[in-house]
């Protein structure tokens, strides 16, 4: 057995240790202005698309488990964070009217406030602008994503990252298969003002009404985020061409909005498309991904190692 052979045979191991991560809490800040970010792992990695043509990950990640809140934009902005709002209903209600940069600005914030890479390229004059990374500097898993750093630990999810974490179940009828609501459900969910009830979210809420907590949003996915489905649209990190090749680019937003009085905006069918990244609505907030535990490559290293020392033995 060759060394290319033993290699693919440990990444196989490695990818499904990947699968076994476990939830975690990231800390941010310091003194009175710490908060932490909550992420659930999104394993299962090499998932076919659903037949919407999304939700493919070659990859294991970590999807934020609630939507950024005013309160975390707030305090990052106390630690250093500059230009970017804390625009929203309550401390603990979703961060909104924001756009695209200021979520990306946020983003690279939680990456260099704890010593990691900005996950993008981003400028500030009158305004946020951004520019693409090289190949060489570009994330590469799953396909070249120029926005994105290949070394970034906190990223916007991509729209295959953020689909699957809403809708994919590696479990739905004993097998791999996509629900049709971010609630692990196919039927629409029960429409309320707030809550944790299963098979519910936040949505065809009267005019002026505001959204939920962003804890309080709804019944949780298979993986277990909690409002993906209503509340507010959630920019997600791809252009609506899928190529992230122009950082003007329209951008995709995903999950539908508490003023959504048709539960199909909420589905995995309703992308919204044609959003520049420069628009900023009171509809539209967004959560953050990560890359897995650290922890978790320290087993993936090991058991990747362990394997081809057992199977090196076997070949002596």
């Amino acid at each position: 057995m060759n060394r290319k052979t033993l290699s693919a045979i440990a990444l196989s191991a490695m990818m499904f240790v990947a699968g076994g991560d476990a939830a975690k809490a990231d800390n941010f800040g310091s003194g009175n202005n710490t908060f932490t970010v909550d992420f659930v792992p999104v394993g299962n990695p090499g998932n076919a698309n659903d037949t919407t043509g999304y939700g493919g990950v070659s990859y294991a990640y970590s999807m934020g488990t609630y939507e950024i809140s005013v309160d975390q934009i707030t305090k990052a902005t106390a630690g250093g964070l500059e230009n970017v709002p804390s625009n929203g209903p309550t401390p603990q209600g979703p961060a909104y009217a924001i756009t695209w940069f200021e979520a990306a600005a946020f983003v690279n914030w939680l990456n260099t406030s704890t010593g990691h890479q900005a996950a993008y390229n981003l400028t500030f004059g009158a305004e946020w602008s951004m520019t693409l990374w090289s190949s060489a500097d570009a994330w590469q898993l799953g396909g070249e994503n120029l926005y994105r750093n290949k070394d970034a630990y906190y990223f916007l999810p991509s729209e295959n990252e953020w689909y699957k974490a809403a809708y994919y179940d590696p479990n739905k009828l004993g097998g791999e298969g996509y629900w049709d609501y971010a609630t692990g459900s196919d039927t629409a969910p029960t429409a309320v003002a707030s809550g944790t009830a299963p098979d519910t979210a936040v949505y065809d809420l009267p005019p002026g009404d505001e959204p939920a907590s962003v804890d309080q949003s709804g019944g949780l996915s298979a993986y277990g985020t909690m409002g993906q489905g209503g509340n507010v649209y959630e920019w997600n990190e791809t252009s609506t061409d899928g190529t992230n090749s122009d950082s003007d680019a329209d951008r995709i937003r995903r999950g539908g909005s508490m003023e959504d009085t048709d539960a199909l905006l909420l589905s995995s069918s309703s992308r919204l498309t044609g959003v520049g990244p420069y628009s900023a609505d009171t509809n539209c907030g967004f959560r953050v991904a990560s890359i897995p535990e650290p922890t978790t490559y320290a087993m993936l290293l090991l058991g990747g190692l362990g394997t081809l020392a057992l199977l090196r033995r076997r070949r002596a």
